[in-house]
């Protein structure tokens, strides 16, 4: 037994340093998010960054937060498929059936980003800041809408941590992707959505939105007037979209090392830096290792919200 274990492990490292001396041998594929979202600008950002360290055009596919998933999770284990995700990826399962396993069908790579979401609101709002919002909502109990994501995206999540920990009776609307979520606000069939800030800057400056706070726990460099939402009224209020990129589980160590390598090598070279930062984002890099940790911490910290009887 002791000897056809050690075979086996023999052939293993065999295939494993064959198949990352033959790769990549074709065109690379990166399915993400809707187009025109703050993932979908980084996507294309880090693809056409990897392309010549790698020696293959790398595409990036629009499908949406699960059809990416269930895309990749069934393409073939060689490292020529990934997707772009943020935590509705790990975190879809708690409250919906999905046709894959989040731990054990991807293969993490590296993280890319940390990027919090704004809370926007309809310009016809009388609320100004994030208190008289948390004021208005408690006085007009079930009257207010958010505009969400997909299940369990950051702007999903931000809708329902706002109402847990502010103990506000606020209506989910749900919509295909954030885009159309502000478009809800700005034709007032919404009041408030969690969008990225780069999406909205321009909005908010003609007044077609109200933006009132961050969702990270500190300030945005490139908006330092903007409050956050713990220090307006929801202390340690925190949900950030922590994005990052996957392929299928399964791939051999040795293409997911060369993946990991072009990759953060590419986000950490300064011109990368400065555009993730000018995307409202903070550059986060590493190992798989500290991504896979990242992600079961995300859910082991949202799974007792998300399995709530309150949530929505």
């Amino acid at each position: 037994m002791r000897r056809l274990a050690a075979v086996t492990l023999f052939l293993i490292q065999i295939f494993n340093c064959a198949s990352a001396q033959d790769f990549p041998n074709r065109p690379l594929r990166i399915f993400t998010a809707d187009a025109g979202s703050g993932n979908d600008q980084l996507t294309r950002l880090v693809a056409q960054a990897i392309a010549p360290a790698l020696g293959q055009p790398v595409v990036v596919e629009n499908r949406g937060a699960t059809l990416s998933a269930i895309a990749t999770a069934k393409a073939q284990p060689d490292g020529h498929t990934l997707v772009f995700a943020a935590s509705a990826l790990w975190l879809s399962p708690f409250v919906e059936d999905v046709s894959y396993d989040p731990v054990k069908d991807f293969a993490p790579i590296s993280m890319v980003s940390n990027q919090p979401v704004v809370l926007v609101v309809a310009p016809s709002l009388s609320a100004n800041t994030m208190k008289e919002l948390i004021a208005l909502a408690k006085a007009k109990p079930g009257v207010l809408n958010y505009g969400s994501g997909n299940t369990a995206t950051v702007s999903h999540l931000a809708g329902e941590l706002m109402k847990s920990m502010g103990n506000l009776d606020i209506v989910r609307v749900p919509f295909k992707g954030v885009i159309p979520s502000v478009a809800a606000v700005m034709a007032g069939e919404v009041q408030m959505a969690f969008p990225t800030l780069p999406g909205v800057v321009s909005l908010a400056k003609g007044g077609k939105v109200k933006l009132l706070a961050v969702s990270g726990l500190t300030r945005l460099a490139v908006a330092p007037d903007l409050p956050t939402i713990s220090e307006s009224g929801l202390p340690g209020f925190e949900v950030m979209s922590r994005a990052g990129l996957l392929t299928t589980g399964r791939t051999p160590a040795a293409v997911v090392s060369r993946l990991n390598k072009e990759i953060v090598a590419a986000i950490r070279s300064p011109d990368i830096e400065k555009k993730i930062l000018a995307f409202g984002s903070e550059p986060n890099s590493g190992t798989p290792e500290a991504f896979k940790e990242r992600i079961e911490k995300d859910m082991s910290r949202m799974e007792s919200l998300m399995k709530s009887p309150n949530w929505k």
